[in-house]
């Protein structure tokens, strides 16, 4: 119940480049070295994508640093991981991606408890005048606290 979440990547771009309808979170399959790497903060899944293959979730481009003191025991940085998910949210997942131009990103890389966790993103890709509109709606707002701010000194 009480498990501590402690972020370790995030894809903001993600927000920006995709209208985000569901949420997933998911295990990830991965080495010791990889885990203690990750503990130490270094993971990126800016250019990472996840596909569904053969009743399988993976992400692919997932940038995992080789851990200092692995040597021998370090894999590629970039290998194909397995996402581990239930049979029932695959299948949803691929039905989905098949039938309505879906497509899955990853939104964040997170401990939970002692375990690692990626949640991955049910998005739709955004239009260029989608995009626009959510820069000016951010500026809107950033201006509204701006005024706010001055007005309240």
């Amino acid at each position: 119940m009480g498990e501590t979440i402690k972020l370790v990547a995030n894809n903001k771009k993600a927000y920006h480049d995709y209208f985000i309808d569901e949420k997933y979170e998911a295990g990830i399959e991965l080495f010791g070295t990889e885990v203690k790497s990750i503990r130490m903060g270094k993971c990126s899944i800016k250019e990472s994508l996840v596909r569904v293959d053969r009743g399988e979730v993976y992400i692919y481009g997932m940038n995992i640093s080789p851990y200092e003191k692995g040597n021998i025991f370090n894999k590629d940085p970039l290998r194909i991981r397995k996402l581990l998910l239930h049979k029932a949210e695959i299948h949803k997942l691929d039905a989905k991606i098949a039938a309505k131009g879906y497509t899955l990103v990853p939104l964040r890389v997170y401990f939970k408890g002692s375990l690692v966790k990626v949640e991955i993103g049910l998005a739709r890709g955004k239009k260029l005048y989608d995009k626009r509109d959510d820069i000016a709606k951010k500026d809107q707002k950033r201006e509204l606290a701006r005024d706010f701010k001055v007005k309240n000194l």
